[in-house]
């Protein structure tokens, strides 16, 4: 009886992304016939990868890529046992070009002690946590303390130019981890939570009909009807009291109010940190509210430009632009407004070439690229062109046309995605994930899904849908007796 009655539970979903579809569509399939999802914006199309670009780990662990594969969505290399065997540890081994701020192509050899010595690094500051060990409160401060102590030792041999070119090569790759991050700064990123995140196996590929395919299939087995558009919710009326009859209600921002048995909320974390003293009423727990403000959110940002013929090598996946004046090992710029441009760190090659052209897609994280936002097309456009002639050397490349994302300014993302700030633990995701009332009540009347609620995969779509499928878990766990259900992907 309780499961009967649960099935005509309504529940409303608030954002249309990953997560939100992905627990509307695993209640749907067991039955709850009350779902709607309310989308604040109007639907999108987008060919070229905007938002989220690669399937980071193609794998049989990874519910994106089985998926993707059920719906027909990969190109058969993706699809290889090989490729899904390969374990890259979250760092594609992508074919690299280097250029220094003088004009002058460097030698992939002369970087890789560098790249070497960054790498070891990295790994050494993910295994931080499980070992309980905390030097220093940044990953930011971990990685340059451990770099001049190291260098000193390993690079005595070499002469001073190349000792700094090394370094300045490490700080190109804190602004790479920044963009990885969705930090301004590596300093932002704890250093005792940055080995929460995991990473799967498989070569990192790419949708070749872009992201929407998944969407689209996913919301093809969704009932017509069942997402509004256009529909901003300003405000979820809750209760924390320990018994209540339709205890929630969803007051959209044209003035409607929708009451609800459960409310799944899927807001990205950069939009949580903006608005929830006004869109929950009353506000959020404290520690709930504690955790929302230390997990980190920030920006990274694309710029695609095409060119008509290439002036980097054929076989090139990554292009990195090497200042030779940081050899300080800088992440950030000092004056924004005028140097805003040295935050790209370089381009990686759309490929293959026959479906894109000569197109190359600019990484700019942090506050940088916050004010990159905010300027004309034609002087990005200027400023990408004047960067690209200087490190090659080559004063006639003139890009054809350009493309940028604006995620800081978009008003319902506010950002990118998820990163461990100083001070993170594993708690404060657990917190993220609690649902409301947090304790007392029999029944979870606010639910919280999306990258930021994951444990070990937050800023990733995989991380996403597995969010949405788990607060869908916990709501058939309530009405049902036999427990959660068998992961859906576990039957594709």
């Amino acid at each position: 009886m309780a499961l009967r009655q649960g099935l005509d539970s309504h529940i409303v979903i608030i954002g249309s992304g990953i997560a939100g579809i992905a627990a509307a569509q695993k209640l749907v399939k067991y039955g709850f016939h009350n779902v709607r999802i309310l989308e604040a914006t109007a639907r999108s199309n987008n060919i070229i990868e905007i938002g989220a670009n690669w399937i980071h780990g193609p794998s049989e662990e990874n519910p994106v890529y089985c998926l993707a594969r059920h719906y027909g969505l990969l190109e058969p290399e993706a699809l290889s046992p090989e490729n899904q065997a390969m374990d890259i540890g979250g760092h594609p081994p992508w074919v690299p070009n280097w250029f220094s701020s003088s004009g002058k192509k460097l030698k992939a050899e002369d970087m890789n002690p560098a790249v070497d010595l960054f790498v070891e690094l990295l790994n050494e500051a993910s295994e931080l946590e499980s070992r309980g060990g905390e030097p220093q409160a940044s990953v930011g401060d971990f990685i340059r303390t451990e770099t001049r102590r190291r260098a000193e030792e390993q690079w005595q041999g070499e002469g001073a130019w190349t000792r700094a070119q090394r370094m300045c090569l490490i700080s190109n790759l804190l602004k790479v981890e920044c963009s990885v991050n969705g930090s301004h700064t590596m300093d932002q990123v704890g250093l005792g939570a940055f080995g929460l995140y995991k990473t799967l196996p498989g070569l990192d590929c790419t949708f070749p009909g872009g992201y929407e395919g998944l969407v689209r299939s996913l919301m093809s087995e969704l009932p017509g009807g069942l997402v509004t558009y256009r529909r901003p919710v300003s405000c979820v009326h809750w209760s924390n009291t320990k018994v209540a009859v339709q205890p929630v209600s969803v007051e959209v921002e044209d003035g409607e109010r929708i009451t609800a048995d459960h409310v799944i909320v899927t807001v990205p974390l950069g939009y949580l940190k903006m608005h929830h003293s006004t869109l929950f009423s009353p506000p959020l727990p404290l520690h709930k509210l504690h955790s929302v403000q230390r997990m980190g959110f920030g920006t990274n940002n694309k710029i695609f430009v095409e060119f008509d013929s290439p002036w980097w090598d054929v076989d090139c996946e990554i292009i990195y632009l090497v200042w030779e004046d940081e050899e300080d090992l800088v992440d950030q710029v000092a004056d924004v407004k005028r140097s805003w441009i040295r935050k790209l760190f370089g381009f990686t090659v759309l490929k293959p070439t026959e479906r894109y052209g000569h197109v190359l897609c600019g990484w700019i994280p942090g506050h940088e690229s916050e004010y990159m936002e905010t300027l004309p097309e034609h002087e990005v456009m200027h400023a990408v062109t004047q960067l690209i002639r200087r490190f090659t050397g080559d004063p006639t490349i003139t890009p054809r046309r350009m493309l940028r994302s604006q995620w800081f300014h978009d008003p319902w993302t506010c950002g990118s995605y998820t990163y461990p700030g100083r001070g993170c633990s594993a708690q404060d995701l657990d917190n993220l994930m609690e649902p409301l009332p947090t304790k007392g009540s029999s029944q979870s009347q606010v639910l919280f899904a999306g990258e930021a609620t994951h444990a070990c995969y937050y800023s990733t779509v995989h991380g996403a849908l597995l969010s949405g499928w788990r607060e869908a878990d916990r709501l058939i766990s309530h009405y049902s007796s036999t427990g959660p259900p068998e992961p859906l992907w576990s039957k594709l």
